[in-house]
């Protein structure tokens, strides 16, 4: 076969992992958006049901078509979306993705998972056989909309011309007629052999068989269209509407305002017409020699609208004045993540060989070789550029997945909370979406748990009923910056110290900052809790979030007022693959700082005894890089100050010598060195030898402990 049956499969997975997303969404929102938000439930959970059909995966298409049933009751109104039955469609949600999982790994048939399915599926009977009062007046139909043709049955006509390929690019044309009978009953079917070839050159991976199909059906044209999305390339479909259907589309086109529309748009939304045959009428007028045939005679000529609906939707777009056309074609690329990733290796191979390259030619001095060279730079950035724009993502779509686990975890605590999400357009690189996920769902919880206190202690307080947990996003100095908020109870700084002290963390009487006592929490096995839940009390958490920040290259701060609230700051680097990097000497050693957090460069004039400049009327504290790193050897007779600020801190690095700005390529460090302080990675020059990229967060954190120590 031409076509890689693992491959479709993948895409089916793909997309309905994406689609259960939007259901996810969908139904958190419910109660605020109403008839939209079932309308997207049903769509996500139809289609799921649609492809799961064309592939035979019948697990899925029977409990999807439970849940299905419900929802298209909810739409009519016979029974009322409440908080229970929302708790309900977001279990059936995951079931649904459990069900695809076991897809991908092909334990569709595990009794485990028809077990699991089973008690959804109670529930969801007794919504169908119980029914329930009327929905409230928010799920009404909203007028105008193509779901106002649904729950009138009609005989359809559907003429369905396969393509020869169709067998070879693996699709079964039966099984698109038998998820044709999901919709509603085929009354009749005649099969076209008129494209029969003579025996001898009939191709056994060839199909020449066409359908005529009389179908009897509640459904809309669009979701009958939608039965034959996986073949589409590889057929011919006409499908006639009943009768009594022109009547309907008529009505519709008669009440609707007058909107700014274009014919074919206006037939698509009244349901005469399909997507997919206005862009066939549109290709056709294209085609035509001019003058062009109107789009209206070119639909009604190839049977897809009777005269009639084009009549009236053509007199109602002459009542509003015409709009520019707005057709906008889907830009976007599924690409494989790996595929990415390989990109990325190359383009730092390129980046490695590339400053080789300069070296050579800054030696050899030769004219023609250095702007050559120069050129390569310039394109290999612009490459460098657009390659890790390739990877970077909105953080949103990983704010948007805490909907859930505060809907959840509230439900499960018992209080009433909400999730404020902001700077959702911010961006970074996927692989720090992909592993910042976890440690914020603890944060999350763990501020719903301990932070958020309970309505009636709120209330005492002066607090609203609702607490409110907070995420926000924003770019700061080329990192990005993440912080987790709530308007609880705060952190007790006295039972924190005092409990660090009776597990001898810090010595009885010493002075500590409130921010020093704050990140105590984060101490292996610390909690304060009297009492274990559920979701936290263990003393197991915090230490393994700061660990997985700190293997990011990020850096993570707690601030906090006792009675008001908490604010956990999380600071990353937008990517960990290539950044523009400052390099520094020190002796022979040279170590690289992210130019994004570099400001200035003085020089450095010795003071004996001090361990800080005045910069500007400011003081300034620095750290000698070669008493840092124990580097032997005379320090240079003119020495510079490096001027950088990392999370609203600032500092001085002193170093040997200046050598610019130069591409950076980020490898990680051995095992062996891995456990390093004051370094996050290790880079490759030109001339093979190795830079040391170093971590701003611990030396500028051990840089302002010193000087606490000193003023102390």
């Amino acid at each position: 076969m031409s076509i890689d049956i693992d491959q479709v499969t993948y895409t089916f997975i793909a997309e309905s992992r994406e689609l259960l997303e939007q259901m996810e969404t969908a139904l958190l929102a419910v109660t605020r958006d109403g008839l939209d938000a079932v309308n997207a439930i049903f769509r996500a959970a139809h289609t799921i049901k649609g492809s799961a059909g064309m592939f035979g995966l019948d697990p899925v298409v029977e409990f999807t078509h439970v849940a299905e049933s419900v929802l298209d009751k909810v739409r009519d109104g016979a029974i009322p979306i409440g908080d229970e039955l929302v708790a309900l469609l977001l279990a059936c949600r995951d079931h649904i993705g459990a069900l695809v999982d076991a897809v991908e790994s092909g334990t569709l048939d595990d009794a485990g998972l028809a077990a699991a399915g089973a008690p959804l599926v109670a529930q969801l009977q007794a919504y169908l056989d119980g029914g329930a009062a009327p929905a409230a007046a928010a799920t009404a139909p909203a007028s105008g909309c193509a779901e106002g043709t649904d729950g009138a049955a009609g005989h359809w006509h559907i003429s369905l011309r396969f393509g020869r390929d169709v067998l070879r690019n693996g699709m079964d044309p039966l099984s698109f007629i038998r998820y044709l009978g999901q919709l509603g009953t085929i009354t009749g079917i005649a099969t076209i052999a008129d494209d029969l070839p003579a025996l001898d050159e009939f191709d056994p991976e060839s199909c020449y068989l066409g359908f005529e199909i009389g179908f009897h059906s509640t459904a809309d044209k669009a979701t009958i269209d939608g039965v034959f999305d996986f073949v589409r390339d590889d057929c011919a479909i006409r499908i006639l509407p009943p009768e009594n259907r022109i009547a309907e589309y008529l009505a519709w086109l008669d009440e609707a305002p007058a909107q700014r529309e274009r014919l074919g748009q206006m037939l698509v939304r009244c349901g005469s017409i399909t997507v997919h045959e206005l862009e066939q009428a549109l290709a056709a007028q294209a085609a035509s020699i001019p003058p062009a045939q109107p789009i209206g005679a070119i639909l009604v000529e190839q049977g897809a609208v009777h005269a009639p609906v084009v009549e009236a939707a053509l007199a109602k777009q002459r009542q509003a004045p015409d709009a520019p056309r707005q057709q906008q074609e889907s830009r976007s690329v599924r690409v494989d993540a790996d595929k990415l990733d390989r990109l990325i290796n190359l383009v730092g191979e390129l980046i490695i060989a590339g400053a080789g390259a300069n070296l050579i030619a800054r030696r050899t001095q030769i004219p023609e070789l250095l702007e050559c060279t120069s050129t390569l730079s310039s394109l290999v950035e612009e490459v460098r550029d657009s390659a890790l724009q390739l990877r970077m993502v909105k953080i949103g779509a990983t704010f948007n997945r805490f909907q859930r686990v505060v809907h959840d975890v509230a439900r499960e605590l018992g209080k009433d909370i909400r999730l404020d999400v902001s700077g959702e357009d911010a961006e970074l690189d996927k692989t720090v979406v992909e592993k910042i996920g976890d440690p914020l769902t603890h944060l999350v919880r763990n501020a719903m748990d301990h932070g958020i206190e309970p309505a009636d202690v709120r209330a005492a307080r002066g607090k609203p009923a609702q607490g409110t947990v907070a995420l926000n996003a924003y770019h700061d100095s080329g990192s990005i910056v993440i912080e987790v908020s709530d308007d609880g109870g705060g952190l007790k700084r006295d039972r924190i110290l005092a409990k660090a002290v009776e597990r001898g963390l810090v010595e009885p009487g010493r002075t500590l900052t409130d921010k020093e006592i704050f990140n105590l929490i984060f101490e292996p096995g610390f909690s304060t809790a009297e009492q274990v839940t559920n979701l936290s009390g263990r003393g197991v958490g915090m230490d393994v979030v700061k660990r997985n920040i700190v293997a990011l290259r990020g850096s993570v701060d707690i601030a906090s007022t006792e009675g008001q609230g908490t604010t956990v700051t999380v600071r990353l680097p937008l990517t960990l693959a290539i950044i523009n990097g400052f390099q520094v000497g020190v002796g022979k050693s040279v170590f690289v700082i992210p130019m994004d957090m570099v400001e200035e460069c003085i020089e450095f004039v010795e003071q004996p005894g001090c361990d800080w400049v005045d910069l500007r009327g400011q003081p300034l504290p620095f750290v000698r890089l070669r008493e840092r790193f124990r580097i032997d050897g005379v320090p240079a007779r003119r020495r510079s100050i490096v001027v950088v600020r990392y999370g609203g801190r600032k500092a001085g690095l002193v170093v040997d010598s200046l050598l610019g700005e130069f591409q950076t390529v980020i490898k990680p460090l051995g095992k062996v060195f891995a456990g390093a302080r004051f370094l996050s990675g290790s880079s490759i020059l030109g001339n093979g030898d190795v830079a040391l990229i170093l971590d701003m967060a611990a030396l500028l954190a051990g840089v302002e402990n010193e000087s606490q120590a000193a003023a102390a």
